[in-house]
This record gives structure tokens, sequence and C-alpha cells, in this order.
């Protein structure tokens, strides 16, 4: 018997934050993703992905993995989810993702960490069987990373309130039946002065004003919206009056985190994907992935591939273990965001003239993943998040 260790380059490894329950989990949505929605990508690219989506969904179990049971939720952990926004690109659709994110990730969380019980059965349990659709209300036309400078107005009238301002770059804007909204109560009170609201948007004076054309994420929709004189109840206020923005901050980390494991494995995708072209498109009299030069390419994305993904799933184990590690995730989203990016810009230029051309599949993955450096915090607030960390 030989005592020589041999490098094992096959070798499948699992991450010690997932269980054999998570890599079956891994397994069923890969599965539905595969068979269920990746037939349909390129159709939804002309024409936004349909509701049965979420309905499909929600039937499986898969909106509301980490929700509780008591609200038809799976009960499942942290990284449940974590699964779900790496799989869910096996669907080749990024904007599919980025919808089902919103929903899942951005604006059901804070209903369940700050709404009433009323709220929560009116919208976190049809919202998890997929029969009610939710969309997130933060970035204004005038106001993006300057969350502070949200001019929507909240303002109080006898016994409920009255909302008017604008929301843009909303997904599920066009689909949605209700945003969680982020208004001012009190233009005075600085970072105390911002309100959560629940808002259906069938209520008068809600307005789908138009759906904005993007760059890449075409399978999603995403809407400007209007609020003119929309009057809502007490009932429609999640959280604490004045203690929006506060609840918002909390809601962006695990936002930024699941975005970031998005990204890593949406970059994981674009290499496999390329490593294969490159072990089949021959030049020169050979396979290209055996130039040097190509396969130093390989082993630099490889690495910063890695890096990302140990990254993710360290702070990720933090997060889920109650901690609030913030400068370690505004890490993990500017490092995997700006690697995703990168690695799908170096797909295409591995791809050659075949990488421009949309029958390849790889310029979408670079359209598609250019918004991570932007939406949920751009690189810049990320940077200086981090910076001020340190007391800079």
């Amino acid at each position: 018997m030989s005592t020589v260790l041999k490098p094992d380059f096959g070798s499948k490894s699992h991450h010690f934050i997932f269980t054999e329950e998570h890599e079956q989990l891994r397994e069923s949505i890969r599965n539905f993703a595969r068979k269920e929605l990746a037939p349909h990508a390129e159709e939804w690219e002309e024409t936004t992905f349909p509701d049965w989506v979420f309905r499909r969904m929600g039937e499986l179990g898969f909106l509301g993995l980490t929700y509780p049971e008591e609200y038809g939720g799976q009960g499942g952990d942290y990284f449940s989810g974590l699964v779900l926004g790496e799989e869910l690109g096996e669907s080749h659709s990024g904007g599919l993702c980025m919808g089902v994110a919103v929903h899942t990730d951005m604006a059901n969380p804070p209903i369940l960490q700050f709404g009433t019980e009323e709220q929560k059965q009116r919208y976190l349990v049809p919202a998890i069987k997929g029969e009610k659709i939710a969309c997130l209300g933060i970035t204004e036309p005038d106001a993006g990373s300057d969350v502070a400078g949200i001019k929507t107005r909240a303002v109080r009238d006898g016994d409920g309130w009255v909302i008017n301002g604008s929301k843009t770059y909303i997904t599920n804007g066009h689909r949605a039946d209700y945003i969680v909204l982020v208004t001012k109560t009190d233009p005075d009170a600085g970072y105390d002065g911002f309100t959560l609201f629940i808002v259906d948007m069938d209520l008068p004076g809600v307005i789908r004003e138009k759906k904005l054309e993007k760059l890449g994420m075409h399978a999603s929709d995403t809407a400007l919206l209007a609020f003119q004189d929309v009057r809502v109840t007490d009932e429609a206020v999640l959280g604490e009056v004045g203690k929006g923005f506060y609840h918002i901050m909390w809601e962006l980390q695990g936002e930024r985190l699941i975005g970031a494991a998005g990204c890593v494995s949406g970059a994981q995708r674009a290499f496999d994907m390329t490593l294969k072209y490159a072990n089949e498109r021959k030049a020169f009299g050979r396979e290209i992935g055996h130039f040097q030069v190509i396969r130093h390419k390989f082993a630099d994305m490889a690495t910063k591939i890695e890096a990302a993904r140990q990254l993710v799933y360290t702070t990720a184990w933090r997060f889920a273990n109650g901690e609030y590690p913030v400068r370690e995730i505004s890490m993990a989203k500017l490092y995997a965001s700006r690697i995703a990016v990168e690695v799908a810009d170096e797909c295409i230029q591995i791809h050659g003239g075949a990488g421009y051309m949309r029958e390849y599949g790889i310029e979408r993955v670079w359209r598609d993943m250019r918004l991570n450096r932007i939406g949920a915090g751009t690189d810049e607030i990320m940077l200086d998040v981090i910076g001020r960390s340190y007391g800079l």
C-alpha cells in the first residue's frame, strides 16, 4: 500500500457550514432550476419571467426556506437561504434570480423581524406560498446611496397617514402586490425621522409609471413608481415610527451577504462554461486551454473565486451565529461583486469573438453581473463603510 499522498483535484469538497441536508436541498433547487426554469431563459429575456415562478417555488417550499414553520416556512437556517441564492443561478436568468431575491431576502425579512402578527398573516403567509409578490422601495430619482436624502413623505392625517413621493429602479415593481416603503415622517429628526410602511399596490394613488429598460437583468421587471396622496392606516406602519432607517440598514446586511453568495456562484458558473469552451476550441493546432496564457487566466480566476467564496462563507457563519459583522459583510459584498464582473469579463476575452455573441450566453452573464457592483450598496459606499469602521 502506497503512503505517498497525491493531490486530489477531482474531489468535491463541502464547506463546514453546509450539512448533508443542505446538499440535498442544493440538489433539489438545482434540478428545479435546470428542468423548469432554464429552458425558458431566452424567452424571458424578452418578456420577463411570469408570476407562476413564484407560485411554483411556493409549492416547493423554496420561498420560505429560512422562515418559521408557523407562517408556512421550512424553518431552515440562514445557510438554506445561501443555498437558494447560489443554485437558482442554474436558471441562467439573472433577472429571475434578482426578482426572487427581492421577495425572499429583501422585502419580506423586515416583515418577519419587525411586523405585527396581523401583518405577518396578511403578507408573509401568502408571500411564502407565492400567492403575493413583494417589492422594496428605497431608491428615489434623487436618493440612491444617500438613503438619508429620501424625499418620499408620510404625513400624519387624522387616524392614518398620507404618502407622497416616488421610487425608482424597483425590482418586481410592476407585478408586486405590496411594497415595503421607506418614507420620511419627520424631516427634522435626522436618522430618527424615517418610517417603514407596507403599502398595498392597488391602493388609490399608487401609480406604476414606467417599465424601465436596463443593460442586463432583462428577465426582471423594474419600475418607476409614484405615490400621490396614498392614504394608509396605522396598521400599515412596519416596526416603530421613526426607526425605519435602522430597520432598513439591518435588512441590507442580510441582502448583501446573499447577493455576495450569488456573485460567487455566478462567477463559478461563468468559469465552468468557459473552461468547457477552452477545452473544445482549437487554435494553432491545439485546444486553447493548453496555452500558458489561457491556463494562467484560469488559475488567476479560480484563486479569486475561491478567496471570495471563503470570505462569504466565513462571514455568513458569523452572521448566522448572532454576530453583526458589518465590516466583513461589506468586504464580502465588495469583493465578490468585483470578482464576478472581472471573471465574466475575462471569460468573454477567452471566448474571443464568440464571447461577444448572444448565442454563447457569456455576454449575458457580464451584463447581469454588472448590477451587483451598484445594487444593495455601491462599491464606493462599501469602501466607505469599511474605511469608517477603522475610525477613519
